[in-house]
């Protein structure tokens, strides 16, 4: 009866914490108390917010003297897609007060992370994180999802092709609504329309050497982001 009555509490703790999770779909505690800490940006403060997934904090943990001294902001979430960005948006970068948002997003999505997703749900929710930032002065860079031939994680989705489409997409409406263009992609796709494994080790999330070619491109495209 003992054991029993263990079990019970376990599988309600279980339970418990798993409502939680379910409750906090978009994780919004994850960043809160460090966005607690940050103090508004001085008056002549660059501040840049980088917003994604498991591509964007895994810059950090991979080259972070790419971040160490300067006024950015990691905000990546592994495992995320784009409705999940969207509800954390504001949040996590609107109430940080950046001058320019780098968001690099999509792949998640493509991979059925949290449910099938047509290429316009994708683009949608784009859109709805970029037009949140223009609304509060905050200059836009959207980056072009990163090659992937296969995904470890989902391997019976072929990305190749609907990456490249959803590309498309995104620059088109970079195109037409003043936001920058962040070309990630033409850089770093190999013969396969995929990451060769000096860029990704397991062809989705980039190896260091991956991150230093994406380095010159991101700070490029924030120079030109400040000068608008």
């Amino acid at each position: 009866m003992k054991n029993y009555k263990i079990l019970i509490i376990i599988m309600l703790a279980f339970l418990g914490i798993n409502k939680i999770k379910a409750q906090d779909w978009p994780d919004l505690q994850h960043f809160q108390k460090e966005n607690a800490t940050i103090k508004p940006p001085t008056e002549n403060e660059n501040r840049v917010v980088f917003m994604g997934n498991s591509i964007t904090i895994g810059w950090l943990k991979k080259r972070p003297d790419f971040f160490k001294n300067k006024p950015y902001i990691n905000r990546g979430i592994s495992g995320q897609t784009t409705p999940q960005m969207l509800l954390r948006f504001r949040q996590d970068v609107v109430a940080l007060q950046p001058k320019v948002v780098v968001l690099l997003a999509g792949t998640n999505d493509i991979a059925g992370n949290t449910g099938p997703s047509s290429l316009n749900m994708i683009l949608d929710n784009i859109k709805g994180m970029a037009e949140i930032a223009k609304a509060n002065n905050i200059k836009v860079i959207l980056s072009s999802t990163l090659p992937a031939y296969k995904y470890p994680w989902n391997p019976k989705i072929e990305p190749a092709d609907k990456i490249i489409s959803l590309n498309k997409m995104i620059e088109k409406y970079a195109a037409n609504s003043n936001c920058i263009y962040l070309d990630y992609y033409s850089a770093m796709v190999d013969d396969r329309k995929g990451l060769p494994k000096k860029y990704a080790n397991d062809e989705v999330h980039p190896t260091e050497e991956g991150y230093a070619v994406m380095e010159p491109l991101v700070e490029n495209a924030i120079k030109m982001a400040l000068k608008k």
